[in-house]
């Protein structure tokens, strides 16, 4: 599997840690010490992965529409673009990832609320 390959299953995981309201997908894509930042409804944002994974466990699970629009891998860091449709808010995504002991995981997701 190339890095690139690698890197969009860690995002497809996160997509279905969405769908399924599944907290333990959560931890699974993103890093321990992972980050979510944004504006929702007018209101920064800031969210361990700990406070994420409590959040998309206690939404109800749904169907969540999603393109990656970009990957870029450079060694042992990633950046991807993704938009998704997710609890009827469309969401630009962009998602840094690190590489420890082979294993990629989110450490930081920045979101762009689309209107």
């Amino acid at each position: 599997m190339s890095c690139s390959e690698s890197v969009n299953k860690v995002v497809e995981t996160y997509i279905d840690s969405l769908k399924e309201s599944s907290a333990d997908k959560v931890r699974e894509a993103f890093h321990p010490n992972g980050k979510v930042v944004g504006h929702l409804h007018g209101d920064f944002l800031e969210m361990s992965t700990e406070d994420f994974a409590g959040f998309v466990a206690a939404q109800e699970p749904s169907d969540v529409e999603y393109e990656i629009l970009s990957t870029v891998v450079e060694g042992t860091t990633a950046a991807v673009k993704v938009r998704d449709k997710y609890l009827g808010i469309t969401f630009l995504d962009t998602l840094s990832l690190i590489k420890i002991d082979d294993q990629w995981s989110i450490y930081n997701k920045l979101f762009n609320v689309e209107e």
